[in-house]
């Protein structure tokens, strides 16, 4: 059966639509088998030892090349200036084998306002499906200058990521819009003419209002709905305590760097301990520089992440209310059809359509969910191991500069 909200045919419409005990607890996920989106099998049983646990990290990143035939990144960011604006242009360089595609490759330059567009043309087009969220526009860690290195950069590794969620799903991957945003030299031409890509079923979710009131969420969506909830919760609060670590670490090292130098002119004063304080000064610098570069990992790795998947949960929980909208509207129509007296051999065409996008606003939703879910595991992984292998380095390097000469320990 043709997807009938999307312009493109889905592989997950047909998954079967029965209610699924994998998405009644979040732990579930874990208890059941996985995979990457590769089509890799991903054991989630526990490590016998760290040697193990980074066997299998290696095993699970290791994506099979052979089976991708799309691959885009995004670097290289220009400013211009202009009479009217200054802004930032990203290049998008795509590799691709896709027949969709009249070249193997292509590169564009695109700025933040046109990756805008395209998610907005993909929830459009695309209803059913989660879409990958952007950075936001102007706040991003706490930087007000969105012209700085530090700012910018932080933007083009999220607007990669965003662009390489959407080519590795089976779906939103073979999207016109995502298409055209790869290839075209002039994207303004179709922004302005709006381009006749858009489905009409995805207009007849887009203009669904909340006149129709659901009954009662089923139950996999509803724990879908209790998760993100509570996932939200979790990271907000994880959020706040690592950005108050950050402040109190900047803090630290703004009063180490007063107090190296204090130990560097105490030696030009006493010649015999000249050495000895020269090599704490040097000491104090060395820690400086760690402790630098662990806040600058906290903030430009870990923050991000958290932020995204904060983001990347409230693009699911807008998915669940427009799947709630359509399927309201479908209870009311059957309610419609009971409450009329004639007879009617079988149910209107008008119901029936109705509820086939219910069934692909299920199926979808729930293979997009176990992809989230799939992608967030590994995410979540690679960061917190390599959170942990920065600290290890910043106290290996502290250990490492301890200078306390005898003659220090004398006085």
């Amino acid at each position: 059966m043709p997807h009938p909200l999307a312009a493109s045919s889905s592989e997950e419409a047909a998954s079967e639509l029965t209610p699924s005990p994998d998405l009644l607890l979040p732990r579930s996920f874990a208890d059941k088998d996985l995979s990457l989106p590769n089509g890799t099998p991903v054991d989630t049983s526990s490590p016998a030892s760290s040697s193990s646990l980074l066997n299998r990290l290696q095993l699970d990143d290791d994506l099979d090349g052979e089976t991708r035939d799309l691959f885009v990144t995004v670097d290289d960011p220009k400013k211009h200036i202009c009479t009217m604006e200054t802004y930032i242009t990203y290049r998008v360089t795509t590799k691709t084998t896709r027949a969709e595609f009249d070249l193997p490759e292509y590169s564009v330059r695109r700025r933040y306002q046109d990756f805008d567009w395209l998610r907005n043309k993909l929830e459009e087009s695309q209803p059913t499906h989660l879409i990958p969220p952007l950075p936001e526009k102007f706040v991003m860690k706490g930087v007000v200058d969105r012209f700085s290195e530090e700012f910018v950069e932080t933007r083009r590794k999220a607007l990669d990521k965003f662009l390489k969620r959407i080519a590795d799903h089976p779906v939103l991957s073979f999207n016109e819009h995502f298409n055209v945003f790869l290839t075209a030299k002039d994207l303004n031409v179709y922004k302005k003419q709006g381009m006749a890509l858009l489905s009409k079923m995805g207009e007849s979710v887009k203009y669904v209002t909340g006149a129709y009131k659901l009954r009662s969420r089923p139950l996999e969506f509803a724990a879908i709905g209790d998760y993100l909830d509570t996932f939200v919760l979790k990271l907000g609060t994880i959020d706040r305590i690592a950005q108050r670590i950050i402040k109190e670490e900047l803090e630290y090292l703004l009063e180490l760097r007063e107090y190296g130098p204090v130990y560097s002119t105490w030696g030009g004063l006493e010649m015999e301990l000249a050495e000895p304080l020269e090599g704490v000064s040097a000491c104090i610098g060395n820690c400086c520089t760690a402790l630098e570069e662990l806040s600058d990992d906290m903030t430009e790795d870990f923050l991000p992440v958290l932020r995204e998947y904060i983001l990347y949960s409230e693009s699911m929980k807008n998915v669940l209310k427009k799947r709630d909208q359509v399927q309201a509207e479908y209870e009311a129509k059957l309610e419609a059809v009971a409450l009329k007296k004639e007879d009617r051999p079988k149910v209107p065409a008008d119901v029936e359509k109705c509820q086939d996008r219910v069934e692909c606003f299920n199926a979808d939703l729930k293979a997009d969910m176990e992809r989230w879910q799939n992608n967030k595991r590994q995410d979540f992984r690679q960061l917190l191991m390599g959170m942990a292998d920065k600290n290890i380095q910043y106290y290996e390097k502290e250990k490492n500069y301890k200078y306390l000469p005898s003659t220090l320990l004398i006085m």
